[in-house]
């Protein structure tokens, strides 16, 4: 999840560095796993100035081209051969000086003295495509002439700088899935701090109702998946590009703009945590909303055009005739915002997450909404977001309000009511806290003490904290704002040690995650559960071998693993897309396998074994100063399998050697002993690789345990 430095300071006033909060995050639970800084305009327009053309005249040698001298405001004048037919002396334009590198998408363009046509030229004047503000390349862009000669270029266009924290949010905490949230917990941990910073949610005080012309009423059929639905009508709207600052915002945090009113429920639902939906409301039948679910089977077609046949458990939204967006997952082709809708119905609702889960996996659509909806988002906030949302596109969209906001909330969820006591957060932290410290973080993190009654307390957490609802959730609340290294480790430790010999399997475990670690190897660990249609249609796996898990809570987990091979490919893509893709893994595990021919015994058609997999891909070692870049290969692969089985106390040699005829491989070997295959290896086939999209050779070694 991506949290912008300059947004978070919207919220909170805070004047310490990235860096700083970036450690403070972490030490909170919401850990940072990288950061990144981005630009409003890539390269920051650095080296571009304001220049006025002094002089402008055609060039000797070319008839399209003219030579122009510049003033940059610094003591030289520069003279520019510029190619552009609406260059004139006496304008203001951008100049991009030697050395100044500009961006034709990620490719890098560096502006270098030179001679065109024999006439000297030391920079360039600009187009607007070629600095990033716009796709215009008809003539140079022409700026108004009371712009100061020698102004900044990123000062004058007011380039935004940010960094951007890449935070690794847990699935239990879903208060921490936006921007407001995160401000929320470093306010807790500010105040802790003795701090007095304060939470600023935007203001929609401003909010009113203009007419009441567009009523559109909501009736909600499955109470269980949808506890509160809430809407309101904004009619005369213009469809349009965002302003500037609302692109940026989202361009940010990796979402790329559509329209003004869906940029709005974008930036909303990452400010908040709240997703929101836009109905073209002349596209709502009947001019009511209806929330159910629909028979087994119903077609629906989503926004990008991708048909759906509808589970019966799907919960949907509909107009009278027909249904237009699945719940908290994906809205419909037929009712979303275009450039022609002047009427809108805005969204905003509480779906249970067990509901928005399942739908999610069956069609295999993961949105931002849905990863909110299915952690559990704040029941209470729907009608602030609505508002805030709403007040946004009156500014930016135009519009009148037409309607009473409809909130249907038939059973309100309350606080969690939960009992501590002091003595038993002490005896589990292991530090006795000052009892004002403890009461001092619950207030600042909104858990409210209610009662105080000798050694015990009583405390109401509100909805949003969906993970709170035991004792041990309260201290763990408590230790992180108080924080983990504050609590020392005892000098001596009260248990009793065994030491028997460990088995000689842990021990060959052990020896061999040496070897590999010394290698540069690191060790992985994937799920046993994993998909199925891995299996299907596979020419190296059979079907039907498949351990089936009964109820399944996703597709994407419903078989045991007949191999470590998918498993170590999922770890290799992910790596290659966090732009490492020099790989070297190893992992220990166990495979599973279903035989129906054994009909004596059905236990015994199920086999458990014991598995190494070995994966390399890309660079052999990580470049540096002294170490050249050298590729992988699969003379190198067999050296690493040759070292492991050496430590096996293998004999390369005396093992029987053939070429392994496993279709997960292009090519490969296999040694076998006592006519038992003891490993396999190889390259591994693009047809499985194209599965994952992986476009590097890997190779993988299976390692019979």
């Amino acid at each position: 999840m991506k949290i912008s430095y300059n947004q978070l300071k919207q919220y909170i006033d805070i004047n310490i560095k990235p860096e700083e909060l970036a450690e403070i995050l972490t030490d909170i639970g919401l850990e940072v796993e990288g950061t990144e800084e981005y630009e409003s305009i890539k390269g920051g327009m650095e080296g571009l100035v304001i220049g006025e053309v002094k002089t402008c005249e055609k060039h000797p040698n070319a008839d399209k081209l003219s030579i122009t001298t510049v003033d940059i405001g610094t003591k030289d004048i520069l003279p520019i051969v510029c190619g552009a037919p609406n260059v004139a002396a006496g304008q203001k334009v951008v100049v991009a000086t030697v050395g100044t590198i500009l961006y034709d998408g990620d490719k890098k363009i560096p502006i270098k003295k030179g001679k065109i046509r024999g006439e000297v030229s030391l920079g360039m004047i600009c187009a607007e495509d070629e600095i990033g503000i716009g796709t215009s390349h008809e003539g140079i862009l022409v700026l108004p002439e009371n712009i100061e000669t020698g102004t900044s270029a990123k000062d004058y266009f007011k380039i935004e700088k940010d960094t951007i924290f890449e935070i690794g949010l847990t699935p239990n905490r879903a208060d921490g899935a936006s921007h407001i949230g995160v401000a929320r917990d470093l306010v807790a941990w500010f105040k802790y701090q003795g701090k007095n910073i304060k939470l600023k949610k935007p203001d929609v005080s401003n909010f009113k109702i203009d007419n009441t012309d567009l009523q559109i009423p909501v009736e909600i059929k499955n109470n269980e998946a949808c506890k509160r639905y809430a809407g309101i009508t904004i009619s005369d709207i213009k469809v349009a590009e965002s302003p500037d600052w609302l692109k940026t915002r989202l361009k940010a945090i990796g979402l790329q703009p559509i329209n003004n009113v869906v940029d709005i429920t974008n930036y909303v639902l990452h400010e908040t945590g709240q997703p929101l939906h836009a109905f073209d409301a002349d596209k709502i039948t009947g001019k009511t909303v209806i929330v159910k679910t629909l028979p087994e089977g119903t077609p629906f077609i989503t926004l990008d055009e991708e048909g759906h046949k509808l589970h019966k458990d799907d919960l949907m939204i509909c107009n009278t005739e027909e249904p237009m967006c699945i719940a908290g997952v994906f809205g419909g082709a037929k009712s979303g915002v275009t450039d022609n809708t002047e009427n809108i119905f805005l969204e905003s609702a509480y779906f249970n997450p067990v509901f928005v889960r399942k739908t999610s996996k069956r069609h295999t659509l993961q949105t931002d909404a849905s990863f909110r909806f299915e952690r559990g988002v704040d029941p209470n906030i729907t009608i602030y977001a609505l508002k805030r949302a709403a007040v946004l596109i009156k500014e930016i969209a135009g519009g009148n309000i037409s309607s009473e906001i409809v909130d249907v909330y038939p059973e309100p969820v309350e606080n969690f009511k939960i009992t501590v006591s002091y003595s038993h957060i002490d005896r589990l932290i292991g530090k006795k806290i000052d009892h004002e410290d403890i009461d001092t973080i619950l207030k600042a993190l909104e858990i409210k003490i209610t009662e105080k009654e000798n050694d015990t307390i009583k405390l109401e957490v509100p909805p949003y904290r969906v993970d709170v609802t035991r004792e041990a959730d309260i201290i763990e609340e408590i230790l992180r704002i108080y924080g983990y290294n504050n609590v020392e480790s005892p000098h001596s430790v009260k248990s009793t040690l065994s030491y028997a010999p460990k088995p000689d399997e842990n021990k060959l475990k052990n020896k061999i995650s040496d070897f590999l670690s010394s290698q540069g190897f690191s060790e992985a660990m994937s799920n046993s559960l994993t998909k199925a249609k891995y299996y299907e249609n596979s020419d190296a796996f059979k079907e039907d071998e498949s351990v089936k898990i009964l109820n399944a809570l996703s597709i994407d987990l419903n078989v045991l693993r007949q191999d470590l091979l998918f498993g170590t490919l999922e770890a290799v893509i992910r790596n290659i897309n966090h732009k490492n893709s020099d790989i070297k893994l190893y992992e220990f595990g166990n495979t599973y396998h279903y035989n129906n021919t054994n009909n004596n015994n059905s236990l015994n058609s199920y086999k458990e074994e014991a598995r190494l997999a070995v994966v390399v891909s890309g660079n052999k070692n990580k470049i540096n100063w002294n170490t050249p870049e050298q590729k992988s290969d699969f003379y190198y692969f067999k050296s690493q399998i040759a070292g492991i089985l050496e430590r096996l106390n293998f004999d390369t040699k005396q093992l029987k050697t053939q070429e392994t005829a496993n279709r997960i491989f292009a090519y490969g070997l296999k040694h076998s002993v006592n006519n038992k295959i003891l490993v396999e290896y190889g390259s591994i086939s693009n047809k499985i690789l194209s599965v994952f999209d992986i476009e590097q050779e890997v190779f993988f070694a299976n390692i019979h345990w």
